[in-house]
């Protein structure tokens, strides 16, 4: 007896799920794709979720059209409902079209040798400091900067050398 009610169970389940498909499919798609903003994936997980949940409730479905109409309807309604709740809960995603645009730059590494170079410059003798500043800073050669500073060009060269030898020594250190 038990298993003829099984056999029984199974056969209607298979009918239904046959008109569920035949009959409703096409229109529970236009209707939810309405629901969705025309987002085709989401309204087809829509439709497949609400078929789903018939199929599990199919023991207290009225097996009516327009009863099933109705019940599927609001189903699939209440699932987009929930749906657009749960996307608003959390933040929204978004697709990276270019992932380097995603990453961030990280300065810290430039900004401390900046720190660690300015301190230095300002630890050197005032003829160091105007040797960096005519060369690297207002960008003149060696000859012009002896000029400038009224040296020979051989100090300003040793100058140079020396004030550039204590930066990147205490860049080093920093290291």
């Amino acid at each position: 007896m038990a298993d003829q009610g099984r056999v029984a169970q199974a056969h209607q389940d298979e009918e239904l799920l046959t008109l569920l498909y035949g009959q409703f499919q096409r229109m529970l798609f236009s209707q939810v794709l309405c629901l969705t903003n025309y987002d085709r994936q989401w309204t087809e997980d829509v439709v497949q979720e609400t078929l789903i949940r018939a199929w599990q409730n199919s023991a207290h479905l009225v097996r009516e059209p327009g009863m099933l109409r109705g019940w599927l309807c609001t189903v699939a309604r209440r699932i987009v409902i929930d749906g657009w709740r749960s996307r608003q809960a959390r933040p929204q995603e978004v697709e990276l079209l270019r992932p380097d645009i995603a990453e961030s730059p990280d300065d810290t590494e430039q900004t401390l040798s900046v720190m660690v170079i300015t301190d230095v410059v300002r630890q050197l003798s005032d003829e160091h400091r105007s040797a960096i500043y005519e060369t690297y800073v207002m960008g003149r050669t060696v000859k012009e900067a002896a000029i400038v500073l009224g040296v020979p060009e051989g100090t300003v060269k040793s100058r140079l050398y020396k004030a550039m030898h204590t930066i990147r020594r205490a860049l080093q250190d920093r290291s």
